[in-house]
């Protein structure tokens, strides 16, 4: 075989092509002030290791009220930019309570010291109104199958949208503990666990003007799942 053509080969199986589908959260929630919502938080890819796309969906749906509370999609390009992390950039479209928005989104993801999973994107929206938020994930291991999941979302607005609700500042955090089981390896956990959704601020004062709830409890049932 020639240089030439073992080059092409070696790039042909560098460049080989993967995708997947995963739901980190995949869930029922019910709440302390008799709530049932549905709620996922999941993604696809395609592409490479050095570049794939990835549509990442995330909602809540009112089961008694039969209607989204939150949906959230983001189209994205990643790439390796160091060993334990990728940056991203892409597009966001919100269906929340009130107008549609739409985002352009820059962030990182990966593997931070001591095994903390971060997740960081700055969001860009109409009349330049910005957002941050920023997901930590950290599993405990008691087993090799039992694993407690402990994750803390943080919104962050640094303008005001009064139209959906947000004030500048911290808005909401989203805090919760998962215990789950692999019967499948990764690809089948179903578990329990508990969620705390809290907002800050003026996003507090918005909602408390509106009659919505600012600190809810929330016990959870679900499975991880990944094909």
């Amino acid at each position: 075989m020639s240089m030439s053509a073992l080059a092409e080969d070696i790039d042909v199986q560098t460049a080989k092509q993967f995708w997947g589908v995963q739901f980190e959260e995949l869930e029922y929630r019910y709440s302390d002030n008799d709530e049932d919502l549905g709620s996922w938080d999941g993604d696809a890819f395609y592409g490479t290791d050095e570049l794939k796309v990835r549509w990442l969906t995330k909602g809540e749906y009112d089961i008694d009220e039969q209607a989204y509370e939150q949906l959230e999609n983001q189209l994205v390009l990643q790439t390796p930019i160091s060993t334990f992390f990728d940056a991203k950039a892409g597009v966001r479209f919100d269906t929340p309570e009130g107008p549609d928005r739409t985002y352009a989104v820059l962030g990182v993801a990966g593997l931070a010291p001591y095994w903390f999973e971060i997740d960081a994107s700055l969001y860009v929206g109409d009349d330049g109104k910005t957002s941050s938020e920023i997901d930590a994930e950290y599993e405990l291991l008691f087993t090799n199958r039992l694993i407690l999941t402990l994750g803390l979302d943080t919104t962050i607005s640094f303008s005001e949208d009064k139209e959906i609700g947000i004030g500048r500042g911290l808005a909401s955090t989203e805090l919760g503990a998962r215990l789950s089981y692999d019967v499948v390896d990764r690809a089948f956990s179903p578990y329990i666990g508990i969620v705390n959704e809290r907002k800050y601020g003026d996003t507090e004062d918005m909602a408390k003007a509106s009659g919505d709830s600012t600190d809810d409890w929330y016990a959870v049932i679900g499975a991880k799942v990944m094909f």
